[in-house]
């Protein structure tokens, strides 16, 4: 009998496919972290492929700030619609309006940091034992600590230096009352892993990785693009510029760049000549040097 061999995206994919397996196998309620972004797109594609031909067997939950673009919002509404499965939304505004969190103010405010809250609130509020997210070990140095199972003590922190031995790829979900966990089945990708197995599987993307021509301002070394929600600053002038984003967060703090790459083909071309971390445009990432693994203690994605 001749050897099978994988090429490096199905090894990928087969790993990332044991990973959910793994979660469903050992969790009672767990759920897909959904962003509207491609990583937790191609998370939601391989958990399709992993428990086909059934539907997905847990629901999608996404952590609206109210600060979102509006192509990521249609793009989830379509995405729960064909899939047909459950989404449940955590609301940063409700926080808001119930006094959970208190909104930051003037021109660098940003709701990201609030999510934390809403978050674990919807955790506790549905009873999940594990979030399924699409953080990768290449994109920030904290996110390269976590291990593929990523335990939560009963406050919902994350403590770098008290996580569980994965050896052999032996995932251990065992877990008291309260406490949960975090599953990253794509730790071991990279920003280009993900932009191949995208073309090579033919997954839709929001349009907002294309480039496009759009109005932005100039701030943080990157562009900004002009919103409602925008506060701007004196000087500052709104340019029409044809930009793409590498990465999706709140309207008020993610970066685009100029770029000319309209297709799949073109943006795998354009990431493999990219010097910055895809994350270099995030506002919410300036803060500090630990600013990262500061919110992931408290409880953040």
């Amino acid at each position: 009998m001749g050897k099978y061999y994988l090429n490096y995206l199905d090894e990928l994919e087969t790993e990332a496919i044991y990973i959910l397996r793994e979660v469903e196998a050992q969790f009672e309620n767990p759920v897909i972290l959904f962003s509207g972004g491609k990583d937790s797109i191609v998370v939601t594609h391989l958990a399709k492929k992993a428990f086909y031909p059934s539907k997905i067997p847990f629901p999608l939950v996404h952590i609206d700030t109210g600060h979102n673009f509006p192509e990521t919002i249609q793009f989830r509404d379509q995405l729960v619609k064909e899939l047909g499965i459950q989404l449940l939304v955590g609301s940063v505004q409700e926080s808001i309006d119930t006094g959970r969190v208190v909104e930051e103010k003037g021109q660098h405010a940003t709701r990201n940091a609030l999510q934390t809250i809403t978050l674990l609130d919807t955790i506790e509020a549905h009873h999940i034992d594990c979030a399924i997210g699409g953080g990768r070990r290449d994109e920030e140095k904290a996110r390269a600590k976590e291990r593929f199972f990523s335990h939560r003590d009963d406050f919902g922190s994350w403590d770098p230096k008290n996580q569980r031995p994965e050896l052999w790829n032996i995932l251990n979900g065992k877990h008291f009352e309260g406490e949960h966990f975090r599953a990253f089945p794509i730790s071991n990708w990279t920003e280009m892993d993900v932009w191949n197995y995208i073309l090579q599987e033919k997954i839709a993307v929001p349009s907002l990785y294309f480039a496009h021509q759009r109005d932005v301002i100039w701030r943080n070394n990157s562009w900004i693009p002009v919103s409602e929600h925008l506060v701007k600053k004196e000087g500052e002038e709104i340019h029409s510029k044809k930009i793409r984003f590498r990465t999706l967060g709140d309207i008020t703090i993610t970066g685009g760049l100029e770029s000319d790459a309209d297709t799949l083909d073109k943006i795998v071309v354009e990431v493999a000549s990219m010097k910055q971390t895809e994350r270099g445009n995030r506002a919410d990432d300036k803060r500090s040097e630990s600013a990262m693994e500061d919110r992931k203690k408290q409880g953040y994605f």
